[in-house]
């Protein structure tokens, strides 16, 4: 992108009344930001509706003093900035209408390709959610997908830190320019971020980390991603705003259960209870609702990692494996199974996600 292109693009992004729809509606129709501040303010207001007064906001010059500055400081430090309709913009983002029209980027970031999924919760995660989230993406390195999330206190940064762990490709979200680290006690995993993914953004240096621009941020943390996941989160909260967001953009969502009683339980058991959301209690589970397990050969490595089998239960999966869907008797005569001892022990497989019953009291191995 030329430098005065990216002047008048954030500019353009900073005029009151101008929302990102709006914004792509004329960059889209007029080609460029700095042909928008060239148009007559009636043309603006007929073209996009928003009303001759907040056209008019185009032709201040305020913004664009600021924006030169902004512009400078995302040359000296490095930082990719993606109109929303360039090429290397990320490409499920493209397909979210309230998507950022201006993304400031910055690290070793690669998603062309790649399995992307977010993994957000509450700030007050208990140890149980932080052993499910880190055992969560242990399972999933294999496939290695990218882990996005926001970077805030609890669920958040428990997600980063594994996938540092791991190796894996994370993305942190933030809710403010990038001249700022909000924690800052997080400012220790800055650079494992960066040499391991990195940081993005949609605000300016100006812009503080204030409570609407999280739920702003969320958008992009929902939108970047090919499914959300939810672990812990209160009745309210911004990760509850994340999964309807996912939902908005056509997105899976996955909560993982917990006692009715539990306050940091009761998110994640009514996006359940009402079908917003898919259970989540194991990797298989993503995996086999994500269509990642396609190659057989793949999915029974997949089983190795993400369950605990007996050899009993083994024996029946790669038997189910090799053959195909089998009845209830023929699994229990070609096993060596009483079928009483083998209808128990395909319910524990089917709760551990590694068999489906099929009509007619057939079963085949997931």
């Amino acid at each position: 992108m030329r430098h005065t292109d990216l002047i008048y693009l954030i500019a353009l992004r900073q005029c009151y009344g101008i929302g990102d729809i709006t914004a792509k509606k004329l960059l889209t129709h007029f080609k460029s930001a700095e042909e928008v501040f060239k148009r007559n303010p009636v043309e603006i207001a007929g073209l996009t509706g928003i009303g001759l007064k907040n056209s008019q906001n185009i032709k201040l010059s305020e913004w664009l003093q600021k924006a030169e500055r902004e512009a400078e400081f995302a040359f000296q430090n490095n930082i990719d900035c993606q109109r929303f309709d360039d090429p290397d913009y990320p490409e499920k983002l493209k397909h979210c209408p309230d998507g950022p029209t201006l993304l400031f980027s910055k690290g070793n970031i690669n998603l062309k390709d790649r399995k992307i999924i977010s993994i957000v919760g509450t700030r007050k995660v208990t140890a149980a959610g932080i052993d499910f989230c880190r055992r969560l993406i242990f399972d999933l390195a294999p496939l290695d997908p990218v882990i996005v999330s926001g970077f805030a206190y609890g669920v958040d940064i428990v997600a980063h830190q594994a996938a540092i762990e791991k190796g894996l490709q994370t993305i942190a979200v933030m809710a403010h320019g990038h001249n700022q680290i909000y924690p800052k006690p997080h400012q220790k995993f800055v650079k494992p971020i960066l040499e391991n993914g990195g940081f993005m953004t949609e605000f300016c240096t100006w812009e503080n980390p204030l409570p609407e621009n999280f739920v702003k941020r969320n958008r992009i943390v929902a939108g970047l991603s090919e499914a959300t996941v939810v672990i812990e989160s209160a009745e309210k909260g911004g990760s509850l705003i994340t999964a309807n967001m996912a939902l908005d953009y056509n997105r899976d969502v996955f909560a993982v259960p917990g006692k009715p009683t539990d306050p940091l339980s009761q998110g994640c058991n009514n996006l359940i209870k009402t079908q917003r959301a898919q259970i989540l209690t194991q990797a298989a589970d993503l995996v086999y609702s994500l269509n990642w397990d396609l190659k057989k050969t793949e999915l029974q490595v997949q089983k190795q990692l993400f369950v605990d089998l007996s050899d009993e239960e083994k024996l029946i999966f790669d038997h189910l494996s090799q053959t195909g869907n089998q009845s209830l008797d023929v699994i229990a005569l070609e096993c060596g199974f009483p079928v009483q001892k083998l209808s128990g022990l395909l319910l524990q497989m089917e709760l551990k996600g590694v068999v489906r019953p099929m009509p007619g009291k057939m079963f085949q191995a997931v």
